[in-house]
C-alpha cells in the first residue's frame, strides 16, 4: 500500500493511525515488550497481552507516560513498527507523519517527538497541538471568531482549551487522565480489602461500574487479586459507590484545571463558552456521568463528541490532509 501521509495521535493508552482517504486503519495499546537485552519482542496489543504475565527476563510497558516520552528509543521502535504496519512493511518512499502532542509539552518534549518520528523512518515529521486537532476530529469551526472550549481526558493528561479563529486562547494541562483514575480505584482496593489488583482489572472495573457522581441504582462487580497479607489469590465484591467515592480526588483535579482556564478567559469569549457550552473529547471521557458532574461544578452546559476516543487522530488526520493550509495558520510553528 503506498502511503505518503500518516497521521498518528500517539496516546499514553492507545496509538491511533489515520491515513487520508482510508480514515483511522489502526488503534492499538501504546505498549512494548522488551527482553533484558532491549530487544523489542511485540508491540500494540501482542504486547498488552504480556502485561503483568512476563517472565523476568521481558518486561511490558508504556515508554509514554503522560502524554509525553518516557523512553525514547522504545517509542522509536513503537512507531516505526506503526509506520511499517500501515505502509506492508515496504515503503519506496519516506512519508509525512504528523503527530499529535499535549498543549502543556515543554519545547523539549515536542523535540522528542520529532526526532523520535524521523528516527523511525519519516520523511517530515509536524506537530499538532492535542486540543485543536480534538476540536477538529469533534466538528468544531475553530477558525471563526468565537469561542469554543474544549476539555480532552485522555489516558494520561487532561487538556483545557478555550479556541478561537484557529488558536488557543487560553489552556491549561493536568496530568490526570484514565491511568490516574484506575490507579486511584486500585489503590482503594488495596487500602480497604488488603487486595492486590492489576491495571486491567482496575480498568474493567472502571467501565463496568464507575461513575463520577452517585449511581441512583448502585451496581455490584465481582472482582478477583492477590491478598497481600496471605499471599493466595481471593475473590471480593464491590459496589459502584465506592468506586465513586474513590475517583473523587482526581476528578477534582480535573474541574479545577477547567475553572481556571474559564477564569482566564476574556469576557467576550466567555459569553460564547456559557452559549455554546463545552465538549469533552478522548476516551476518558466516556466515565459514567463525568458531563454532570462537570456542568454542575461549573455552571456550563457538557457535550461529549461523538466517537470521543478518536477525536484526536481524526483532526490529527484532517490537518495532514490540508497540510499546506496548516502550515500557514497561526498554529505552525
Amino acid at each position: 500500500m503506498f502511503v505518503n501521509r500518516i497521521g498518528i495521535d500517539l496516546g499514553t493508552a492507545n496509538v491511533l493511525v489515520y491515513v487520508p482517504k482510508k480514515g483511522i486503519v489502526i488503534n492499538e495499546p501504546s505498549v512494548v515488550a522488551v527482553s533484558d537485552d532491549n530487544k523489542v519482542l511485540a508491540v500494540g496489543e501482542e504486547a498488552k497481552e504480556m502485561v503483568g504475565r512476563t517472565p523476568d527476563s521481558i518486561t511490558a510497558y508504556r515508554p509514554l507516560r503522560d502524554g509525553v516520552i518516557a523512553d525514547y528509543r522504545v517509542t522509536e521502535s513503537m512507531i516505526r513498527y506503526f509506520i511499517n504496519k500501515v505502509s506492508g512493511g515496504f515503503r519506496i518512499f519516506r512519508p509525512e507523519v504528523m503527530i499529535s502532542v499535549p498543549a502543556g509539552a515543554t519545547s523539549t518534549e515536542k523535540r522528542a517527538v520529532i526526532d523520535a518520528t524521523k528516527q523511525a523512518g519519516a520523511k517530515a515529521a509536524y506537530i499538532i497541538p492535542e486540543p485543536i486537532a480534538a476540536a477538529l476530529g469533534a466538528g468544531i469551526p475553530i477558525d471563526t471568531p468565537a469561542g469554543n472550549m474544549i476539555v480532552d481526558i485522555g489516558g494520561g493528561t487532561t487538556e483545557v482549551s478555550i479556541l478561537s479563529l484557529g488558536g488557543i486562547v487560553a489552556s491549561s494541562s493536568v496530568r490526570v487522565g484514565g491511568d490516574k483514575l484506575d490507579q486511584a480505584i486500585a489503590d482503594f482496593i488495596r487500602k480497604k480489602y488488603g487486595l492486590a489488583v492489576g491495571d486491567k482489572t482496575a480498568e474493567e472495573i472502571k467501565i463496568a461500574i464507575g461513575s463520577a457522581v452517585q449511581m441512583t441504582k448502585e451496581k455490584n462487580y465481582e472482582i478477583r487479586g492477590r491478598d497481600m497479607l496471605q499471599g493466595l489469590p481471593k475473590t471480593i465484591t464491590v459496589n459502584s459507590t465506592e468506586i465513586t467515592e474513590s475517583l473523587q480526588v482526581q476528578l477534582e483535579k480535573i474541574i479545577l484545571s477547567i475553572r481556571s482556564v474559564l477564569e482566564k478567559t476574556p469576557p467576550e469569549l466567555s459569553s460564547d463558552v456559557i452559549d455554546r457550552g463545552m465538549v469533552m473529547t478522548g476516551g476518558s471521557s466516556q466515565l459514567k456521568n463525568l458531563d454532570k458532574l462537570i456542568s454542575k461544578a461549573t455552571g456550563v452546559a457538557v457535550t461529549i463528541a461523538e466517537d470521543s476516543h478518536l477525536c484526536v487522530a481524526k483532526g490529527t488526520g484532517m490537518a495532514l490532509e490540508n497540510l499546506d493550509d496548516y502550515k500557514k495558520s497561526s498554529l505552525w510553528k
